[in-house]
């Protein structure tokens, strides 16, 4: 039980406790992956059979870190799992994201809701798009109502199991009535196209498991252990798919932390993880306080900064790294003046430092592109989280191709690519297609339509006896895609590029059963932190730029963490909000806090310019929380000494 000595006290209190209910609250960087992690390597050398053991979490990035770290464990401690086991996919624990199970299950069982294996995932970008269309049916104008907001309130509905008729039901304004409307266009375009949208991954599968008992206890007896990462950012459905997962023994092992949940917009309900004792009197709750991350500095702030919430299950991080640097206070004269001051404080640091090291955190979007005119000005490369490779055109292009081969009722991806490479099918001729009236167009055009749908069958012939590779392969060439971005511009040859590192990506499909389905989930559900697409020049890594909330789950060596003014952070809706709302833009701030490993450096304007419009700002509250002898106060003032006080 070698495995067993990297751990400490209460990891190893955590690992050893493999029957009935265990609630771990791990603090910022306490090594919770690795406690999970050792777990199931516990139970699997306790004699539990891989295959029964679930393993649940929200982003591909952290189940693939889980996956690798359980396979390396299984490999170099028990030796029991050989390669073919691996490729096959028996014998081993089942890791993966809430939407990959709610798809994994939905697959098994699609017949049950009116589908076959090949049912189409609708990603957020596909289901904008329709959206869109919808609110253009019915003449919403979407300046006056945002297409994002409505899908948003969509989506927070069906994660709180509020169906399409009881939301009718219960309408009581105008905005609700319009949301209603476009919420029953948008149904009957997913229903027609037979697709799910993400939430209807985790929706349904709840569904499919309340419904049919033979079906919930088949995977209750399939998976007898239990584990869910990230407890505290579950929100009604994935609650209740975990419940309704766990079988009679009650096997369930939940990790999280109350300090970390940022995430009630999407529907995460931090009373799941405070109510966990409540659902399971007999459980057994370990605490996990010892930060293996920070600096003793950067833990005593991020305490301080912590301990004014409430609703929050009460620990104090501890460290037994070195006490380090003291936080950098830096107040600056406007933005462009804090982005002069991040981007010289990173260029002193990458004398001995790789840019990867370094990460710039912001609360809004928007405050990016100063920041990157400060990198780009001293030719600093860097690099934006939030872009995804899968969400690059061409790429999409590709894949729809693949679904649209497997699915002919998938309308979006007809209408994506229909005239990809152009075919001189023009939006009149795809309106009567899509309404059904094909019969109704020139000879000439259903020439060219038909070949279009040939295509298609050859592409779905080719993929019954092909590899991924060679699918992606083959699309590129029979499509046009290749010949025509093959002789065009810099901009196009570099799209052609990126199809063929999507066949490099295949490569790792090709060995899977089912590689090209697996292929299409993964694209479809990819996150935020599933891809990292440089912004400059430097393709191969640079400083990172991301938001605080993309920023959960990472660390970096530096962080600086900008614009802390109220009413930016904490962000200025939180100021008429509700006491939980205040509590969550400190949660956010801490988790910001810790990110860093060696040294943390917060900055904030004393004037911003914001929709064309200058401000003066105070410093955020945030500040007022970390001790003063924690911190090292300095300005910047890059516009000839220009000064605001504060009286």
């Amino acid at each position: 039980m070698e495995y067993l000595d990297s751990l400490n006290d209460k990891q190893k209190e955590a690992v050893l406790y493999i029957e009935g209910p265990l609630l771990i609250v791990a603090g910022a960087g306490a090594g919770k992956t690795k406690t999970i992690t050792h777990r199931i390597i516990h139970l699997i050398h306790e004699g539990v059979d891989p295959s029964s053991i679930l393993a649940v979490t929200f982003t591909n990035k952290a189940a693939k870190e889980m996956r690798d770290r359980v396979m390396m464990l299984l490999e170099n401690k028990i030796h029991g799992v050989s390669a073919p086991e691996r490729s096959s996919g028996a014998g081993i624990p089942f890791v993966s994201t809430f939407h990959s199970l709610g798809v994994h299950i939905i697959k098994e069982n699609a017949h049950l809701i009116g589908l076959t294996k090949h049912f189409a995932i609708i990603d957020e970008s596909d289901a904008i798009s329709i959206i869109k269309d919808v609110m253009k049916e019915h003449d919403i104008d979407p300046k006056q109502h945002e297409p994002r907001k409505i899908k948003s309130i969509i989506s927070k509905s069906k994660g709180d199991f509020i169906s399409l008729e009881n939301y009718r039901a219960n309408v009581k304004s105008s905005i609700q009535s319009i949301v209603a409307l476009v919420w029953g266009g948008y149904e009957a375009r997913l229903k027609k196209e037979k697709g799910l949208d993400f939430d209807d991954l985790l929706l349904e599968s709840v569904l499919i498991l309340r419904k049919f008992g033979d079906i919930r206890n088949k995977y209750q007896e399939r998976w007898q252990y239990v584990h869910v990462d990230e407890y505290q950012d579950t929100n009604e459905v994935q609650y209740e798919m975990t419940k309704l997962l766990v079988g009679k023994n009650e096997n369930i092992c939940v990790v999280g932390d109350t300090d970390q949940n940022i995430y009630s917009w999407r529907g995460a309900n931090i009373k799941n993880m405070l109510h966990f004792e409540k659902d399971y009197p007999s459980a057994k709750i370990v605490m996990l306080e010892q930060n293996y991350r920070s600096t003793g500095k950067i833990i005593e702030a991020a305490n301080n900064v912590i301990e004014k919430n409430q609703y929050r299950v009460p620990k104090t991080l501890f460290t037994k790294n070195v006490d380090g640097e003291q936080i950098v206070v830096c107040e600056a004269y406007d933005e462009v003046s804090e982005a002069d001051f991040v981007a010289r404080e990173i260029d002193e640091l990458l004398r001995e430092n790789k840019p990867e090291d370094i990460a710039i955190l912001y609360r809004a979007n928007f405050q990016s592109r100063v920041l990157e005119e400060a990198l780009l000005s001293r030719q600093i490369p860097y690099q934006v989280l939030g872009i995804k490779f899968f969400e690059r055109k061409e790429i999409k292009d590709i894949l729809s191709y693949v679904k649209a081969s497997l699915n002919k009722e998938s309308l979006s991806d007809i209408k994506r690519i229909i005239n990809t490479p152009a075919r001189g099918i023009g939006k009149v001729t795809l309106t009567k297609i899509l309404a059904g009236l094909s019969s109704e167009l020139p000879a000439g055009m259903q020439i060219k339509i038909n070949k279009f749908y040939a295509l298609l069958e050859e592409i779905h012939e080719y993929i019954d006896t092909h590899k991924p590779t060679e699918v992606i392969k083959y699309i590129i060439e029979k499509s046009g895609l290749e010949d025509e971005l093959s002789h065009g511009t810099n901009e196009e040859m570099e799209r052609l590029e990126n199809m063929k590192e999507l066949v490099t990506l295949c490569l790792k499909y090709d060995e899977m059963e089912d590689g090209i389905e697996k292929l299409l989930e993964d694209a479809s559900l990819s996150s935020d932190q599933d891809g990292l697409i440089p912004s400059n020049t430097d393709k191969k890594g640079g400083v990172r730029l991301m938001t605080v909330h993309a920023s959960k789950g990472l660390e970096f060596k530096y962080v600086f963490v900008t614009g802390l003014e109220q009413d930016l952070f904490p962000h200025a809706r939180t100021g008429t909000g509700t006491k939980e709302d205040k509590e969550e833009e400190r949660r956010l701030f801490y988790v910001a806090l810790t990110r860093a490993e060696k040294k943390l450096f917060l900055t904030y304007a004393s004037l911003r310019t914001i929709f064309g419009m200058k401000q003066v700002n105070t410093p955020s509250e945030f500040i007022y929380d970390i001790p003063a002898h924690l911190t090292d106060f300095t300005q910047s003032y890059s516009r000839g000494g220009e000064k605001i006080v504060y009286l």
